[in-house]
């Protein structure tokens, strides 16, 4: 890949890659630097890599660099310091986006990464699965999983409401 090639790559792919890192931690500067150490992690590599598997191998290396931002995060965080109950269901929502985002925010980490790779981002089975290093079997296992939470998630929230 040449400079130009990167830079036009950067144009392109940056946006896409910061939803996918954002809708994952939920921190804009964590997401931002996780863009940025993608983006850095692909110039070093740049001239191995084709122009035309760029946008899998960035996503690819957002989302290993994501999973290990959140396991060195875990890692820092202070177990008293966590008071946040995961069986609590407020019902102070105003729209269906954010009920669909606090849904999404209750998924394991794998799940949420292959339903946002698969629903937002548009990528088929076969390439969420060399992203991700999962079978193709393993990541419909996983969508299908996370769908049937959500289904269950906002259908109770029915109930309460």
């Amino acid at each position: 890949m040449t400079t130009a090639e990167f830079n036009r790559c950067v144009d392109q792919h940056s946006d896409a890659v910061y939803r996918f890192i954002l809708k994952n931690i939920r921190d804009d500067d964590k997401a931002s630097d996780v863009v940025q150490d993608s983006f850095t992690k692909m110039w070093e590599k740049v001239k191995e890599i084709p122009f035309e598997k760029a946008r899998s191998y960035l996503f690819t290396t957002a989302y290993h660099t994501l999973i290990d931002t959140i396991r060195r995060d875990q890692r820092m965080t202070v177990f008293d310091d966590y008071k946040h109950d995961k069986d609590t269901v407020e019902n102070n929502y105003s729209d269906l986006k954010e009920v669909l985002d606090e849904a999404v925010s209750r998924l394991p980490s794998i799940q949420r990464s292959v339903l946002l790779l698969r629903d937002y981002e548009g990528y088929s089975y076969e390439e969420i699965g060399e992203m991700t290093s999962l079978n193709e079997s393993q990541v419909k296992v996983y969508i299908f999983r996370a769908r049937v939470f959500l289904k269950n998630y906002i259908k109770s929230l029915d109930i309460v409401i």
